[in-house]
């Protein structure tokens, strides 16, 4: 018989029945059983494999300090020229550090600093110029503020640099798969990674981006990135998997990611979601320029947290930390009832 893939069928308010299970702020007591070829299946909760619901519904360990048992706001920091929101707006490193702190004062829980554009047609940037751009802007954020930082790159020199000034977690967007290196560096260090799914180089991704179940096919390239990051010494609770929103992946594509963002608990890892400001984003909600995407973005933030999404990386910090308060105020717990 072929793979069973378990995604569990998520609610956050409302009546919780008896047989229901936690995962995270939300619970379950329905899983669709997806497999290759065949119709969709549904079951009880408790007729998932116990290795299967343990994965499920394990509390996550924390990372770089901070629980998962609430949605956590990764705020962006694009210290680059190019990139296709804020290129530009930050690459000068007092302007970048004092952005910084205002999205910590706006309530980002951790920072992500990058350094190298990844949007569609962006090309490759040297780990020179990769360096200079991001380690002395980490390094002058941790000398005003202990907020956790994340490290947007591909590059083990990168990584190491950014450890090295004060960076707390690697998050790398070719899930070790552009530089070998990248594994081993966060290994020894004993910090968290996130692996990212992404089909095709930032320079190609878009062209004709083709899977056989864009679903099922990311959720198989995760798990097989998860067991190399553990065969490296990375033990599974210090990582972090990510859809890769975007990145070689259509407009329909991305939606039925969305959709089916449950489906990735069963990596027994915590899940970021960095859909911000995406074209998708912009060609569904009409809004051609970027910029003018918050909105848009707060909506797909919300159906992350109420899909049990630990990581929301996100540029419009304020908004979407009013709108996460707001969600997580009317979530009914079995007490309330």
């Amino acid at each position: 018989m072929s793979t069973a893939y378990y995604q569990p069928i998520l609610h956050s308010t409302g009546p919780r029945s008896p047989d229901a299970v936690s995962l995270g702020w939300c619970w379950f007591d329905r899983v669709a059983v997806h497999r290759r070829g065949a119709a969709l299946q549904f079951i009880a909760a408790a007729e998932v494999p116990a290795d299967v619901l343990n994965r499920l519904t394990r509390p996550r360990a924390p990372i770089s300090g901070l629980t998962m048992d609430q949605p956590r706001i990764m705020g962006i920091l694009n210290v680059t020229p190019d990139s296709f929101s804020d290129g530009g707006l930050f690459d000068a490193p007092d302007v970048a550090v004092t952005h910084a702190l205002e999205m910590v004062q706006a309530g980002a829980d951790i920072l992500d600093i990058g350094g190298e554009s990844t949007r569609p047609g962006a090309q490759t940037v040297s780990n020179t110029d990769e360096i200079a751009r991001t380690a002395p802007v980490i390094m002058a954020i941790r000398a005003q503020s202990n907020v956790p930082i994340s490290i947007d790159t591909r590059k083990a020199d990168v990584a190491q640099a950014a450890l090295d000034a004060g960076a707390s977690l690697v998050n790398d967007v070719a899930a070790m798969t552009y530089d070998a290196s990248i594994g081993p560096v966060a290994a020894r260090a004993g910090a968290p990674i996130c692996l990212m799914h992404a089909q095709g180089d930032p320079a190609t991704m878009q062209d004709a981006p083709t899977y056989d179940n864009v679903l099922l096919d990311v959720y198989d390239f995760l798990a097989a990135r998860v067991a190399e990051a553990e065969a490296l010494g990375i033990p599974r609770d210090l990582i972090v998997v990510d859809p890769g929103i975007g990145f070689g992946k259509t407009l329909e594509h991305n939606l039925a990611l969305l959709r089916g963002l449950p489906l990735f608990h069963g990596l027994g890892c915590p899940i970021l979601l960095g859909a911000s400001r995406k074209r998708f984003i912009g060609t569904i909600g009409q809004a051609p320029d970027a910029r003018d995407r918050m909105a848009g973005s707060v909506a797909v933030a919300l159906h992350g947290v109420a899909a049990g999404v630990q990581f929301l990386r996100v540029h419009d910090t304020v908004e979407t930390q009013q709108a996460i308060r707001l969600a997580m105020a009317i979530t009914t717990k079995v007490t309330d009832i």
